[in-house]
């Protein structure tokens, strides 16, 4: 809820923030040294030192969202909470997850409310779901420095690119229902969001590369197809 939690500060920290502690609280109380993974965000990074600088976990956060300062404070909780042994932290930073593919696909309409020329980060949801499945099987002595952080594998495209395999992938009844209606807000969020990353961190630990993006269009059809309009 990256736009919500912009547009109304007060609910993003009950829903990002204080929910997520009581989660977390709960669970080191009753069933202490857990293991939990928390998806967080790219979002917690604010535009990088020089366009297509790519950002590892090294680089200091300084999110440009109250979406992203409310992910970072329940990362450093959770950090803390792994060194003390009261939970056995996973922390996934998760590329952008796009509406582009997904409506349109499902014969749904889409708003596109950034410009074509905006280039991000994301990744296929079969990857994802298979690298969500490793963090929980990664021994906590691999996670070296102290923190639980990774900044998980993806590609950089930019929206046009998007467009034009959605249309490749889906034709251009799918490509009609996406509606560009540039939100200025949105717009400036998206803006803030890095889109390259070094993720040699996660190749170290063992997580999975992203490929193309026709490629996930195609993955995404065989899962999802009986749900779409185009199998």
């Amino acid at each position: 809820m990256s736009g919500a939690a912009e547009a109304d500060l007060e609910l993003g920290i009950k829903v990002n923030l204080d929910a997520t502690r009581q989660v977390f609280d709960t669970l080191r109380k009753v069933n202490p040294g857990v293991r939990v993974i928390f998806t967080s965000t790219t979002a917690v990074y604010g535009p990088p030192p020089s366009p297509g600088f790519p950002l590892t976990e090294a680089n200091a956060p300084s999110p440009g969202s109250s979406y992203g300062a409310q992910k970072l404070m329940i990362e450093t909780l959770l950090n803390d909470y792994s060194r003390r042994g009261l939970l056995d932290g996973r922390i996934v930073r998760l590329p952008t997850a796009s509406g582009i593919f997904r409506e349109p696909l499902n014969g749904q309409k889409s708003i596109l409310p950034v410009s074509k020329d905006l280039s991000v980060w994301i990744c296929s949801p079969r990857t994802v779901v298979k690298n969500l499945i490793h963090a929980r099987d990664i021994e906590p002595e691999r996670y070296r420095g102290g923190s639980r952080v990774v900044n998980l594998p993806g590609i950089t495209v930019s929206i046009h690119k998007m467009l034009e395999t959605l249309k490749a992938t889906g034709g251009q009844e799918a490509l009609d229902l996406v509606e560009e209606r540039i939100d200025a807000p949105t717009e400036m969020i998206v803006k803030s969001w890095p889109a390259k990353y070094d993720t040699s961190r996660a190749a170290q630990l063992g997580f999975s590369d992203d490929g193309p993006l026709e490629r996930t269009l195609k993955e995404y059809i065989e899962d999802y197809g009986s749900q779409t309009t185009r199998v």
